[in-house]
């Protein structure tokens, strides 16, 4: 091998970074072996007292006339007598570290520095090259990083589609660890070690430690990979990253343990969908719902999806508690907000009994219907407000006529959810009639129908003249109260707002 890789094409002098991967000889590139056999100088770093890993993983290339520049750290753990601490410590050695390799250079000799990994991911090499690079020519030679040798030694995926892959430091602080854990899709943890334990409970605290795994020395002679939550401190050397895979191929393998998690996914627009929702959605195994809400969620691979009519929600919270006992991490889709006149109600009646009370059930919010309208126009529930669905399929209209007089009765602003279908239309006309008989002829009314989508249309009217035949299914009307007031602004908007104050001449109570 020797003779074939003396033929290369570098040229004298020149500062080469070679990255000679996690710590298999043979995981280094055919350029990176090339690299080291042109050089003059081999440079590799060892802490104080210790063996260089760099070197042992690289030495079988080494040739007789390479002179061997061993670059010995004054100190690892952040404790040092020297004056200017750790950070003075490290600044005096790189000072030298350059000044010896830079008389290589100045002598015409090409000096190759060895880096574990890649030479541009958490290595010291990038310090040198900073400084060496400004006076002499230098070239990067990438090596194989443990993150992803990582990842391939224990099988799981760091990212599929379009997930985020967040690389990390052990040594951050534990706050700032389960931040970023809880935001991101799939996760590398470098420079374990002392610092395992802090990313053991970050992991825990921000609820993806269970699939996580430890993979120790990687492509050296014992490497070998741990679930996170059974691994121990005192068996994590530094040489070690936890890895946190990606969620979508995840959910390719059954779970253990199921879960039924009811997310609401918005009034309409992908962008009112949460990114809490988003990571939902992908990590399920089935997806749940109304057919129309269904076709909102984006597919993704080996997941199943359950379509139905919207008349049968206890029917699809059955179907849903069923499936998650079977192990299904199980996503109901409601629109706006699941709590709100949506599925989680239907979910948690059916869980109440007690053949269900062992299938855990969350519940995810979204943006509601009412607060999407009401951004349209400004702030008509600005104040006190109410809410309430003038569907009579599930309690008679007397109710709902009670409720709606207690409303206007309070003089409240409210939103009121399913006005109208089809079949009911009537309901609407004695909504205006009931709400005339507590407020005056110019009261406000907001009428909004698809709201967020490309057919949308928002209508401000008042009481005397809303015509209930513009409503239909998919559209909410916000009943104002008497506070509520509209103004025209400097472009030409009509503003809606119910003030936070009452006129003191006004006993409304």
């Amino acid at each position: 091998m020797a003779d074939t890789m003396a033929n290369h094409t570098f040229t004298h002098p020149r500062l080469i970074g070679v990255g000679v991967g996690p710590g298999d000889p043979e995981l280094l590139t055919v350029k990176a072996i090339k690299a080291i056999q042109s050089a003059d100088v081999i440079a590799f770093h060892a802490r104080t007292g210790g063996t260089s890993t760099a070197r042992s993983i690289a030495e079988s290339y080494f040739l007789p006339h390479h002179e061997l520049e061993l670059l010995e750290y004054p100190v690892t753990t952040g404790i040092t007598d020297h004056p200017g601490g750790y950070a003075g410590a490290m600044a005096d050695f790189y000072a030298h570290a350059h000044e010896r390799l830079a008389q290589h250079l100045r002598a015409g000799k090409t000096v190759a520095v060895l880096a574990l990994g890649d030479p541009m991911l958490y290595s010291s090499y990038q310090h040198l090259h900073r400084s060496l690079a400004e006076e002499f020519p230098a070239e990067i030679i990438p090596g194989i990083p443990s993150i992803t040798a990582a990842a391939d030694f224990i099988a799981q995926p760091l990212c599929e589609d379009d997930e985020i892959l967040t690389i990390l430091p052990g040594t951050l602080d534990k706050a700032t660890l389960t931040a970023k854990l809880k935001e991101t899709d799939s996760a590398v943890v470098m420079k374990l070690g002392r610092t395992f334990d802090k990313v053991k409970e970050a992991m825990v605290e921000a609820g993806v430690a269970e699939r996580a795994y430890v993979a120790i020395r990687v492509g050296m002679h014992d490497q070998r990979s741990i679930k996170l939550l059974d691994a121990d401190a005192k068996d994590i050397p530094y040489f070690a990253v936890a890895v946190l895979p990606s969620r979508i191929a995840g959910t390719t393998a059954e779970p253990t343990k199921g879960e039924v998690v009811v997310v609401g996914l918005g009034p309409g627009a992908d962008k009112w969908t949460t990114p809490e929702v988003l990571a939902e959605l992908k990590t399920a195994t089935d997806i749940v719902g109304y057919s129309t809400y269904v076709n909102r969620v984006p597919e993704y691979p080996g997941q199943r999806r359950h379509p139905s009519d919207n008349k049968v929600e206890a029917e699809r919270a059955l179907m849903a508690l069923d499936l998650a006992r079977r192990g299904r991490k199980v996503a109901v889709v409601s629109s706006g907000d699941p709590g709100v006149f949506a599925m989680a109600a239907a979910v948690l009646e059916v869980a109440e009994e007690d053949q269900w009370r062992d299938v855990p059930v969350r519940i995810v919010p979204g943006m509601t219907a009412a607060q999407a309208v009401a951004s349209r126009v400004g702030a008509p529930l600005g104040h006190d407000f109410g809410m309430i669905s003038l569907s009579d399929r599930l309690k008679p209209f007397s109710i709902v006529e009670k409720r709606v007089r207690a409303l206007a009765g309070a003089d409240m602003a409210f939103a009121v959810y399913n006005p109208a279908s089809k079949e009911r239309r009537w309901q609407v006309a004695r909504l205006r009639d009931i709400v005339a008989e507590y407020q005056a002829p110019t009261t406000p009314v907001i009428v909004a129908r698809a709201v967020g989508s490309d057919g949308e249309k928002v209508t401000v009217t008042t009481v005397a003249e809303f015509d209930p035949e513009i409503v239909d299914m998919r559209t909410m009307v916000i009943m104002g109260a008497s506070t509520t007031r509209c103004y025209e602004d400097g472009f030409g908007a009509l503003r809606v707002f119910t003030s936070r104050y009452y006129d003191a001449k006004e006993n409304l109570y």
